[in-house]
């Protein structure tokens, strides 16, 4: 049968009708191992019963109001973010791209209420994927994606991750803010030294520029932090969250100083369903869970367990997996066999990992996963990489007779 959805996925031939915790059913009733968490959505993993608590609860009270209103669940959820991170102000979306979109808006419009409406343009990064509009296009500045949709939006300069002196040189009479990734998801799980990071702030400070931050992927304790700048020792002017923020509802979220937000004045900016009562509580949800006294800690932890489980399979399969990326709970493997393949055989395997840049696929466990089920997703990425792997002959057994 033709699908009526617009054909702009790749989809393979599998879907899921219910999910629990780090497992996934599939509609023919076979079990996979979720290591994908619909890419560092699902926080909490699937059905998790405390924040299915707090949407049914919600949803049996009030979805949605506008607002043209008070949001008393927004206000809520937005002094909770404030109190847990360098934010003095909140503003509430529906998605990472949106997040991005009112993140560039924000430096932009800062400039401009300091007399400086020149200064649009921002430092952005090879690799960077920021989402799927057309002013996060060209922040990312992929020319695969930016194909066909006219040309790109002015005053992104893109220079190559990692290279503090390609930033220095790129600082210009325009420059007004720089917009980073600390991890790179989709660009292969590249994380940012924190030389390079930390020499982004100095670079910010001395020429009075914002620094931006995209934590979309890599917040929200995924690091085993709450946001990832917390393991540099560093904050950003503005930070861009959303995926994990919500568990799985949609929610985005843009975090900034009261000085980083000084233009964003009344009507400069606006939403129909950001900060509704229904996201609220499920973002306030999984920061009861997140935030509660070791969570964090034990998510940092395992994500040392994973990391040293998979440094034992490129010992195993050195002709399989090229090297490990990562930190806490994002990790990514850069092979040697093309990543789309091995992504099938590890569904073979009733294991799902997430294809990125730089043939990589990315493991990203749901936070809550356990001990057990992380050696079990490794294992189950061994039995993937033996799927390329040539048996020996029959005669070359060792030990075999002569």
């Amino acid at each position: 049968m033709t699908s009526a959805l617009l054909p702009t996925y790749a989809r393979c031939h599998l879907a899921f009708e219910r999910g629990e915790g780090v497992w996934l059913t599939s509609t023919d009733g076979e079990k996979y191992l979720d290591f994908g968490s619909s890419i560092a959505v699902t926080s909490l993993g699937h059905a998790h019963p405390h924040l299915n608590r707090a949407l049914i609860e919600q949803a049996q009270k009030l979805w949605i109001t506008s607002n043209l209103f008070e949001i008393p669940e927004a206000e809520a959820f937005a002094k909770r973010l404030t109190e847990a991170t360098f934010a003095d102000l909140v503003f509430f979306q529906n998605s990472g791209a949106e997040a991005v979109e009112l993140t560039i808006k924000m430096a932009r419009k800062w400039n401009t209420a300091n007399g400086a409406q020149d200064r649009f343009h921002m430092i952005t990064f090879e690799g960077a994927f920021h989402g799927r509009t057309l002013a996060t296009l060209a922040a990312g500045g992929n020319p695969k994606y930016l194909d066909g949709f006219g040309p790109r939006m002015p005053g992104f300069d893109t220079v190559p991750f990692g290279d503090l002196d390609a930033v220095k040189a790129a600082i210009g009479p325009q420059t007004g803010a720089i917009l980073v990734e600390p991890i790179q998801g989709e660009g292969g799980v590249r994380v940012g030294a924190p030389e390079f990071i930390r020499g982004l702030r100095a670079l910010c400070d001395e020429h009075k520029l914002l620094l931006c931050f995209d934590e979309v992927q890599s917040g929200i304790g995924r690091t085993g932090k709450f946001f990832a700048y917390e393991l540099y020792g560093v904050a950003p002017d503005i930070l861009a969250s959303a995926k994990g923020i919500g568990g799985g509802f949609p929610l985005g979220a843009v975090l900034a100083t009261a000085e980083a937000a000084k233009g964003m004045g009344l009507g400069t900016h606006g939403t129909t369903y950001g900060g509704n009562p229904l996201a609220m509580a499920c973002g306030a949800a999984v920061l009861d869970v997140v935030l509660a006294p070791g969570f964090l800690d034990d998510v940092a932890r395992k994500g040392l367990l994973l990391r040293q489980a998979l440094a034992g399979l490129v010992g195993e399969h050195p002709d399989v997996i090229a090297e490990i990326r990562g930190e806490g709970l994002i990790q990514g493997l850069r092979l040697r066999v093309p990543n789309a393949d091995f992504a099938a055989a590890a569904r073979a395997e009733k294991l799902i990992v997430i294809p990125a840049a730089e043939n990589v696929v990315r493991i990203l466990p749901p936070l809550i996963v356990s001990d057990d089920e992380i050696r079990e997703g490794v294992r189950r990425l061994g039995a993937a990489c033996r799927h390329f792997e040539i048996p020996p002959a029959h005669g070359d057994k060792q030990g075999a007779n002569t």
